[in-house]
Order: C-alpha cells, then structure tokens, then sequence
C-alpha cells in the first residue's frame, strides 16, 4: 500500500525504513529538507510541503503524522484538512495526549488514529509496539502497514478514539518506575559493601534472572559505555509530562499509583546528588537517543 509520512525524526525515519523494507510505497516530508533527501535515498519519494504529500498519494489517502505532540500535531492537521475527505486516514505516531487526541478525531474529517508508538532506536531493527485507538474499518485498511512498523504481536487495535494514546501514556508511567527500581538498586550496589563491576552484574541478571529485561541491557551499556560510577554522567533527568498526565490520570480514577508517583517525583527532584538519577539520565539516551547531561 502507499501511505504519507509527515515527520522524519527518529522515530520517523524508523517508520518509513520499515514500511519500505515490508514493500509498501512511501511519500515523505519534512521541514528538514535534508532529512526528505535521507527518506529518498532509502527509497521513499519526497515531497516539499503537506499539501504536495497528499497530492502524490493514491486516493484515499494514508497519512502518517511523527511529529512531536501538542502544536505541532495541530499544525500539521491545519496544513492537511483543506485536502482530506472522509474517505481518507490520519494516524497520530506521536506521544499526544489522549484528550487531545479525541478532540481531534471529532474536528478532522477523515478518520483518525491515535497510535502510541514504542521501542525507540532498537525498534527500527526489531520493530515497533504500536497500540492504535480510533475506527475499526480504518484500523483494519491500516492494518497491514501496522504490521509491517511492528514487531511480532506488536501491534493491536485497543479501543475507539484516544484509546491507543491512553494505554502509551500509562506505557510511560510504568516505564518511569521499572527505571527507577533499576537505579535504586544500581545504586545500592554502587555505594554497598563491595566493589562490583555493574556491567558485569546487569549482564548476569540479564542472562537469565527474573528481572531481565530491555531496560536492564541499556542498563549494562550504559555501565559498558560509562564505567560502575557513571562517569560525569549529571543528576538530572528531562523529561515528566507523560508521567505527569498517568499521575494526574490515577488520581481523577482514583487508582493508588505509588512507584510511579515516586519516580515521577525523583525526576523533579533536587535533593542530593542521586546515582539513581545519574543512571535514569544516561538510560533515557539507550532507548530514545536522548541528550545525556554531563557535569
């Protein structure tokens, strides 16, 4: 199938990599001209502005939105509505909030998906976690294209609009903790009785221990890369809206949240220096390629 892509970042260009790598036809904008030259070289076809995207698209048409959430998920949508109908197909890849994304279900003409998009830089090589909300019919035209960006049983349709969005959001929330328990315990290793090498230890755990897990092996490059004491990786972790929206949503739902309330904190935090911290900051660049601060 022929399907727009509107947003080639990261996880962007991961997107198109792997429809492209599946077979389907891609058309591909960006505001950075250079990274529409990137998509062309690996096979997509570029276009110079949204309006030109949609014009290159079989009709209906597929449009596939990897912008960053907030304004520029509604700029993207003013530059789009003038040429979509009801027949066509808009999916949000970003990290939107789900309100928003209903609300911009009910205000786009054609159908829209909000798509909670997962894996980070390893996702392009083994696929991307997908959770989609929004109409069934558009979900299953869309289907095979799902499948092609995600891994195995890495994608599902998880309800109607702002669904997909939801189960992302809490994703975050959970995400926030398991780095959390992973530093607390780094860091009880690091200031306890012995001298361990951590790489060492993450990769025992990894082998086989029942906390394995892909956060776990970013923990061992991490120390691979850094050394036990992290270098002059810096106390300080970006990020906390996506954390903030599953605290904010617990409490509307009334649903105890503890770990990730308390994780949530840790990043706003300005307590002493925390090696917990030091390592959640250094994970975030493993799965998301985000800037490491350094002292």
């Amino acid at each position: 199938m022929e399907i727009g892509v509107i947003g080639l970042g990261r996880m962007g260009a991961a997107v198109v990599d792997r429809l492209l790598g599946a077979g389907h036809d891609v058309v591909a904008h960006d505001i950075d001209a250079e990274r529409v030259s990137a998509a062309e070289e690996s096979g997509a076809t570029g276009a110079a502005t949204p309006e030109g995207l949609v014009d290159r698209l079989d009709r209906p048409a597929a449009v596939w939105l990897m912008v960053p959430a907030g304004d520029p998920v509604d700029a993207a949508l003013d530059d789009l509505r003038p040429h979509l109908t009801d027949e066509d197909v808009v999916v949000d890849g970003g990290n939107s909030h789900f309100r928003g994304s209903v609300r911009r279900a009910a205000s786009t003409d054609a159908a829209y998906l909000d798509c909670g998009t997962s894996g980070g830089p390893d996702g392009a090589e083994r696929g991307l976690s997908l959770t989609v909300g929004g109409p069934e019919p558009a979900y299953g035209r869309l289907e095979p294209a799902f499948a092609a960006v995600a891994g195995d049983d890495g994608y599902a349709r998880m309800g109607p609009s702002g669904a997909g969005h939801y189960v992302k959001m809490v994703h975050n929330g959970v995400e926030y903790a398991l780095m959390q328990a992973y530093g607390e315990g780094f860091e009880l290793l690091h200031r306890g009785r012995y001298d361990l090498d951590l790489e060492t230890v993450a990769r025992t755990w990894n082998g086989g221990a029942v906390v394995r897990s892909y956060l776990l092996e970013l923990c061992r490059e991490a120390f691979a890369a850094e050394g036990s004491d992290l270098g002059d990786v810096a106390d300080h972790v970006a990020g906390g809206s996506t954390g903030s929206w599953t605290v904010q949503e617990a409490i509307e739902q009334e649903v105890p949240v503890p770990l990730v309330y308390g994780a949530l904190a840790e990043r706003h935090g300005s307590r002493e220096d925390r090696f917990a911290r030091r390592l959640a900051n250094r994970l975030r660049h493993g799965f998301g390629e985000h800037e490491v601060y350094r002292h």
